[in-house]
């Protein structure tokens, strides 16, 4: 019977609850007080308004601790308690000024992001600027709950770039989240922080897959193999700039060791440089799904690179012509990154 008449005070409650948080004016009170926004591009200034200041838990101790010694001073008439309790309490009064003016003021701009693949870590650049005449320091920025924060400390009159970790879940474009900027200086008895939900986003390309589908190298009249038209694999075609992913035995050190610059630089040679190959997701084998078919694509375009094979790749209506070099990577991984079609 108790348990029967207990139920509807839990529901009366959460009713009371759900009426408390919709009502106009407590809607209206947060869009006041945490002015929520979305995202913003180009610079933006974080003028008072979006700055929020509250204690921290050493603050509330240390309030607290004033509250004690301003009683025990009262009730033993100490003078010198009173000196030290109102000291204190306008130590921590000027610490917040401080704490709020470490972040107030500040320009914000979006900079740059790579693309990474689905499971990595992008990191987002931020540029920050401080026009004041004094120097900024410990401010904590995130946007990742996950990840730990990155830490700045604006120079008067400059410009300070950070990177922003986020993890990428997926494949496709990721929006940034909402960025939390913080900073308890100089007492730590204060928290001040502001937020900034800037208008960025990362592409996020399909995790390779793991090796097991071998590079469709035969075939020469399937579509989705491969075409020799060179003269052997053994004939020297000439150098190319090293990229990523280049197998370090094919490095040209001859080349190399005339080069003023001592650049690196990665051997042609007549077979490879002439073998096309064609990745086409029909050729993926059947058993696999759709994602999985694209992380299998995935590898073979950065083996096709890190062998410096000639490919071109078909996804569905999507066709981009035998190629080879970072531009041509990113092209392909983009195209099976942003693949909204079926197997």
């Amino acid at each position: 019977m108790s348990l029967l008449a207990r139920r509807p005070l839990r529901v009366g409650s959460g009713l009371i609850g759900s009426w408390v948080a919709e009502h106009p004016l407590v809607r209206r009170a947060k869009k006041i007080i945490f002015q929520p926004r979305g995202p913003e591009a180009g610079e933006v200034f974080l003028n008072q308004r979006r700055v929020f200041v509250l204690p921290t838990g050493a603050g509330l101790l240390f309030a607290a601790m004033l509250i004690a010694l301003l009683l025990g001073s009262i009730n033993y008439q100490l003078s010198l308690g009173f000196v030290l309790t109102f000291l204190m309490g306008s130590i921590a009064w000027i610490g917040m000024f401080y704490t709020f003016r470490n972040l107030a003021h500040l320009t914000l701009r979006p900079g740059r992001v790579e693309a990474v693949f689905a499971g990595e870590i992008a990191e987002f650049g931020i540029v920050i600027r401080s026009t004041s005449r004094f120097d900024r320091y410990a401010v904590s920025l995130s946007a990742d709950a996950e990840l730990a924060p990155v830490w700045a400390d604006p120079a008067a009159g400059g410009e300070t770039a950070v990177r922003i970790p986020v993890r990428v879940t997926e494949r496709g474009w990721h929006a940034m989240p909402r960025v939390t900027l913080e900073t308890s200086f100089p007492l730590g008895l204060w928290r001040a922080w502001s937020y900034w939900q800037p208008e960025m986003s990362v592409l996020g390309f399909p995790t390779p897959g793991p090796e097991g589908e071998p590079l469709p190298r035969s075939h020469a009249d399937d579509p989705g193999g491969a075409e020799h038209t060179g003269k052997g694999a053994e004939d020297f075609a000439g150098v190319r700039s090293y990229a990523p992913g280049d197998s370090p035995r094919h490095l040209a050190w001859k080349a190399m060791a005339r080069d003023p610059e001592g650049a690196l630089l990665i051997k042609l040679l007549d077979g490879a440089s002439h073998t096309q190959i064609w990745l086409d997701l029909a050729n993926v084998p059947p058993h696999h799904g759709l994602e999985a078919a694209l992380s299998c694509m995935t590898r073979w375009v950065l083996e096709c690179e890190s062998e410096a094979l000639r490919y071109g790749l078909r996804l569905g209506a999507v066709s981009i012509a035998p190629a080879l070099g970072p531009a041509h990577a990113t092209a392909c991984l983009t195209a099976l990154a942003l693949y909204a079609g079926r197997r």
